[in-house]
Parts: structure tokens; C-alpha cells; sequence
């Protein structure tokens, strides 16, 4: 049985993949963060330990003293917490973020990856067990896109990449060609309901992979969360990048997306 060292941010993909890994006969580590993770993460892994986000050092001794030495990186810590006051007060933390170029997504995983490799840690793609999450080309609801929805999708996705190539977000709202909303680190769901506000309704929203995704971390995901937050601020369809996008709780949010007039494809 391989043991996996398992860093846990929020909602609900650590759990997905540690139920995922689980059927491949892995044993499961998981580091929690106070604060963002969630507390049902214990029934699906083997043994959690639970951290402070100013104590990532402990993250090494964990996994040494486990024999860990394969980890993967699954869900995100909040954005928000970037600018608070626990990070401000904390030397080495502080230490690490000045020592990097900027504060992109990209560049902040990548530093957290860079300090796994040196510690003799090998990050995996996030993405591992977790292929049937990953939905193939076509329409996922019953009812696909209208030619207009179609035009949208369309124009925003390549701007999407565009977006997602300069790591400022991956996803954006569009109504009648227009773009309503780029999404930034306030995240997707914030993206929507700026864009609902905005445009009354009616848009399209378009998330992608970047161009050079590394698939270790920051990964597209959507779920029941995204289309409850869609239907709230009526949305009309949601496109995602084929193959690249982590859907959970696909069942359960294609069936809301169905009741509520939202196509969902991937592209």
C-alpha cells in the first residue's frame, strides 16, 4: 500500500481525491489547514494532522516522520488570507512571499513546489485518480448551448486564455459578446455573481486551463457550488476547457443546471 502525503486546502476536492485514491489501494496523509479545510476530510483519510497557516514548515516534518515521499496538492486556501494579519506577523512566511517575484498563482504554488523537491519531495499531478472527473468533449446537460450561447462561448474563449496564459484568473463572463467579468483572486463564484450583477442576467461563463498548466496545482475545478452560485445570479450557460477541468458532484450539479435552464459543455 503506497503512502500519499496529501496537502488539503478547502471545499470539496481533497476529499473527492482521497476517495478516489483510496480505491487505488493508497494510504492517505493528509495535512489540514486550520481554517479551510474541512473538518469531514478525517473519514476519508488514513491519518490527518492539522496545521496553522503559518506553520507550512511542519508540513516537512510531517511526511518525513510518515515515510511520505510522494505528495499532492488538492483544493486552494483562500485568497483573502494572503493579506491578513496572521501572514503579516509571520516572519518566515513573510520571508518566503517577498523572496518571489509576484504574487500570481503560478508563482506562489510553484515556490511551495520548489521547497517540496528540495526537501526530497515529489509533488503529482492533482489530477491522479481522479480521471472519471475529467469530462471528455460535448454538452453535459440535456439541453445544449442556443446559437447566441454558442457565439459567446466562442468569443470568450480564447480570451479566456488569454487571461489564464498572464495567471490573472481563469475564467470570464460574457453577455452578447460583451465581456462582463475577468476573474481575478477573488475566485469563481465572486466572478459570477459580479457578472450577474453587472449584466442582469443572461451571460455565459468560460473557465480554462492556462496555456502551460502545470498540473500539479491550480487546476480548473467546478461543481454543485458553481451552479448554485450561476442560478442565483441567472447565468444561462457554463463552458468549460474538455479534459482539463475537475467537475465534482457532477451528477447532483447537472441535474440543479437542468432544473434551472443552465447548459453546461465542455469545449
Amino acid at each position: 500500500m503506497e503512502k500519499i502525503g496529501l496537502i488539503a486546502g478547502n471545499r470539496r476536492l481533497p476529499i473527492l481525491f482521497s476517495q478516489a485514491a483510496k480505491k487505488k489501494d493508497c494510504y492517505i496523509v493528509a495535512v489540514a489547514i486550520k481554517g479551510d479545510t474541512s473538518p469531514q476530510l478525517k473519514k476519508s483519510v488514513d491519518k490527518i494532522y492539522w496545521i496553522g497557516l503559518t506553520e507550512f514548515r511542519r508540513l516537512f516534518e510531517i511526511f518525513k516522520k510518515e515515510g511520505v515521499t510522494r505528495v499532492v496538492m488538492a483544493g486552494q486556501i483562500s485568497p483573502a488570507r494572503l493579506f491578513s494579519k496572521e501572514v503579516n506577523k509571520n516572519q518566515e512566511l513573510m520571508g518566503l512571499l517577498n523572496n518571489i517575484k509576484d504574487k500570481k498563482a503560478d508563482t506562489i504554488f510553484g515556490a511551495v513546489a520548489e521547497k517540496l523537491k528540495e526537501s526530497g519531495f515529489e509533488l503529482l499531478d492533482s489530477t491522479i485518480f481522479m480521471e472519471e472527473f475529467l469530462p471528455k468533449k460535448g454538452a453535459l446537460t440535456k439541453n445544449p448551448p442556443d446559437f447566441a450561447e454558442w457565439e459567446d462561448i466562442y468569443f470568450g474563449f480564447g480570451l479566456a486564455k488569454e487571461i489564464a496564459l498572464l495567471d490573472i484568473g481563469q475564467a470570464v463572463a460574457v453577455k452578447h459578446k460583451a465581456i462582463v467579468a475577468v476573474e481575478a483572486l477573488e475566485g469563481t463564484d465572486n466572478l459570477i455573481r459580479r457578472a450577474g450583477k453587472i449584466s442582469r442576467g443572461g451571460f455565459c461563463v468560460i473557465k480554462v486551463s492556462k496555456p502551460r498548466q502545470d498540473m500539479r496545482f491550480d487546476i480548473p475545478v467546478i461543481g454543485l457550488n458553481t451552479v448554485k452560485t450561476m442560478a442565483c445570479a441567472k447565468a444561462k450557460c457554463l463552458a468549460i476547457e474538455a479534459e482539463k477541468t475537475l467537475f465534482l458532484d457532477k451528477d447532483a450539479s447537472i441535474q440543479l443546471a437542468e432544473s434551472k435552464n443552465i447548459s453546461i459543455v465542455a469545449v
